[in-house]
């Protein structure tokens, strides 16, 4: 039975969906006041107590002994809280990422400070927000202690009522995570960490994320094996047979294989990471069907290889796309031929020049924290040029598929040749006869003339790879798919720092720059919690994959059966996105998009996922919802794994969702709503907009007494209403 689709569910719905514009809307008066106070060190030291609420912050200038000594007016701590940082030396923001202790949270950091030093911060006082600032008072003794930034400040008697910069966050972290303060995470600040490092959080999850803390978590996550793989998942499933279903030809199952990815394989940190990774160094099924036999397997293997190296190496991530014959296929390398001067044919350049614009160092010359170099009159320098694109296309010449392996023969007329399966995931193979043999100079790099294939790629590989502008053009676009649309400079320095160099000096490690970033203190911070250009639209495949995952999806047969959500024949209920089904290698968004005619464009500020909103994104979202919140997914054939093409079977379930928890819950509105604001939303729904749900389930006068099939319409509907409100939709 589907849920009843009533005016009033849909029209709350909408009302809430109608939110998210204004929850991502710039409030220039107010960041103008933020900026204008972070950046004055001056005022920061000097400004009269009348705006202390507005920039108190911690701690550091405790040191044991007595802070009116100790501290100076001059907004930095004195040479005597030397000792209490570590070290003489204070790093720079670039340096910061290197670390191998996590920065704490400004709330880590205040319970530190209550617990070291409870004579001048008794007691455990709730922190409180304002602007970009967090803070908290003491009313016994006067004395505030809170975070700006990255700046630790204080404020009260001791400092003579002035606010003081005592350090920086990052100082700090030993002396926070050897007291255990890192630990003492709220529940909140637990599922905001896992709904950015995955796709959901569960009361297990938050509970070890709260014992752990978020590194030691996040490394045991990195340490987890590799979960079968979706190649292997294909198998199982009955995909690689040769049969009159004809799945060689087939792309369905290659849908089925990256939706179970995402919403069921339990490594679902690694899964994250993937799909992140899947949206820079794109390949779509649809793309490659027409190039390859078994796509299904091919984009399968596709997936396994972001998977194996998501926290390994950049390097080796390269070479094994650039090699992989779904991407060949994809982006023409598969049968790339040198250069024929008798008939003025030359290589193909559609990878050599894609390599370069998305796969590593962008259109531009950037700077450590992504902005563009500028040139003598202020325009971004060029990272390459046409004749550098001619010339890398000559590297990627001579490569095709494996076609030495047995073929199979189609059991259907007109019985079609089929390359053998193995071909989908066997690197491709060089043809020495068909390399360019001539010279090949690219950014500022010269292979001699005859130089064999294997070596011209190798360097080729090696010098994107060691190119400045990879750390921050990865780096960027990953923050965007994890934390923020809009990430900070500094934030994207920070990460592109931990990209050129981990803590053995080590280039390219994606575990640590993965790390980096979900442990920055602009992602853990409570200050982006209400800042209006902070935070990101949740991508529509992300949203379905946390609604499985948070309510336990499992099929009852066996098969999971979801099919390409990015549908031009049936738009009312499209997501406007599907995993490896991106329309073109520039993903479903641009990283740079800027909504036109919007409050964000005033700043420029960048928002992809606004890319893919419209009227009719906005409602065919509800309507998916709608469909699959009730009883999950369903099928006219369930229990086999092909398409039955021309089925009067009626509609089952297929993957359907657990409820148990949450059905008893029913009737208990608020205790409802609390529970799914804290799994869906990490806490991050206000006040009024957990009233406008909670009038809104009113209507249905639940009751402990009520039948089954009523409290799982209500508790549909309740998951409708918080997934389609605007809290909910930015992720923050």
């Amino acid at each position: 039975m589907k849920m009843d689709s009533t005016n009033e569910t849909q029209s709350t719905a909408a009302a809430l969906t109608s939110m998210t514009t204004d929850e991502m809307r710039l409030d220039s008066s107010k960041l103008s006041e933020i900026d204008e106070l972070a950046s004055c060190s001056s005022c920061i030291a000097h400004s009269p107590a009348s705006w202390s609420v507005f920039s108190v912050a911690l701690l550091a200038a405790c040191g044991g002994g007595d802070p009116a000594e100790e501290m100076t007016n001059t907004g930095a701590a004195s040479p005597a809280y030397q000792p209490l940082l570590g070290s003489s030396n204070q790093p720079t923001p670039y340096q910061l990422a290197t670390t191998s202790t996590p920065v704490p949270t400004a709330d880590a950091l205040m319970n530190w400070a209550e617990g070291a030093f409870p004579i001048y911060f008794p007691g455990r006082s709730s922190t409180q927000i304002s602007g970009s600032l967090a803070y908290r008072f003491y009313s016994q003794t006067g004395n505030y202690i809170g975070v700006l930034g990255s700046d630790v400040l204080v404020l009260g008697p001791p400092t003579d009522n002035k606010v003081i910069t005592v350090g920086k966050l990052s100082e700090f972290a030993d002396r926070v995570a050897a007291s255990g303060s890192t630990q003492r995470l709220t529940a909140e600040e637990a599922a905001r960490f896992l709904l950015q490092a995955q796709f959901s959080s569960s009361d297990a999850e938050i509970a070890a994320v709260q014992q752990k803390g978020f590194s030691a978590w996040l490394d045991e996550q990195h340490r987890l094996p590799r979960s079968q793989s979706a190649w292997d998942w294909l198998v199982a499933q009955g995909y690689s047979a040769v049969d009159i279903n004809e799945y060689f030809f087939s792309t369905y199952p290659g849908d089925f294989a990256s939706w179970y990815q995402i919403m069921g394989a339990p490594d679902a940190v690694r899964q994250r990471a993937a799909l992140a990774l899947s949206e820079f160094f794109v390949v779509s099924l649809g793309g490659v069907s027409d190039g390859v036999n078994w796509a299904s397997f091919g984009v399968a293997h596709y997936w396994d290889i972001l998977c194996t190296h998501a926290f390994a190496n950049y390097r080796s991530l390269l070479e094994d796309i650039s090699l992989s014959p779904v991407m060949g296929a994809y982006l023409n390398t598969k049968g790339n031929r040198k250069e024929d001067p008798a008939s003025g044919r030359l290589p193909d350049e559609n990878y050599a020049r894609e390599v370069m614009q998305l796969f590593s160092i962008g259109l531009n010359q950037l700077n450590l924290d992504g902005t563009p170099k500028l040139n003598g009159v202020g325009q971004p320098l060029d990272s390459y040029t046409q004749a550098d694109v001619s010339n890398l296309a000559r590297v990627f010449t001579g490569y095709n598929i494996d076609n030495t392996l047995a073929r199979s023969v189609s059991p259907k007329p007109p019985h079609f040749q089929i390359n053998n399966i193995e071909s989908a995931r066997i690197p491709m193979l060089l043809d020495p006869r068909q390399h360019s043999p001539l010279e090949k100079s690219f950014l500022g790099v010269t292979i001699p003339a005859n130089t064999p294939g294997q070596e011209s790629l190798k360097i080729a590989l090696d010098t994107l790879f060691n190119h400045p502008n990879v750390g921050p053009f990865l780096g960027r676009q990953m923050i965007q798919r994890l934390v923020t649309s809009n990430p900070s400079a500094a934030y994207v320095a920070r990460v592109a720092s931990a990209f050129n160099s981990n803590t053995k000096g080590v280039r390219g490690d994606l575990g640590y720059m993965f790390k980096t970033i979900l442990l920055d203190e602009e992602a853990r911070g409570a200050t982006g919690l209400t800042s209006p250009m902070f935070g990101k639209l949740r991508e529509p495949m992300v949203r379905i994959a946390q609604w499985g995952r948070t309510f336990k999806i499992k099929s009852l047969y066996g098969y999971w059966k979801i099919f390409n959500a990015v549908s031009p024949n049936n738009v009312q209920d499209s997501l406007a996105q599907s995993p490896l089904q991106a329309p073109s290698v520039f993903n479903f968004f641009r990283p740079g998009y800027v909504p036109p005619s919007s409050a964000l464009a005033s700043s420029r500020a960048t928002a992809p996922e606004f890319q893919i909103v419209n009227e009719s994104t906005a409602s065919s979202y509800i309507n998916y919802l709608q469909n699959i919140v009730y009883y999950g997914f369903g099928n006219t054939d369930p229990s086999v794994p092909q398409i039955v093409q021309g089925s009067t079977a009626p509609y089952a379930p297929m993957l359907v969702p657990d409820y148990s928890v949450e059905l008893g819950m029913v009737h208990d509105t608020d205790a409802l709503i609390k529970r799914l604001n804290l799994l869906l939303c990490a806490g991050q729904l206000s006040p009024s907009t957990q009233q406008f749900i909670a009038r809104a389930l009113a209507i249905d006068r639940p009751t402990i007494d009520k039948s089954a099939d009523f409290k799982r319409i209500h508790l549909a509907r309740a998951i409708l209403f918080v997934m389609c409100s605007a809290e909910y939709l930015v992720q923050k």
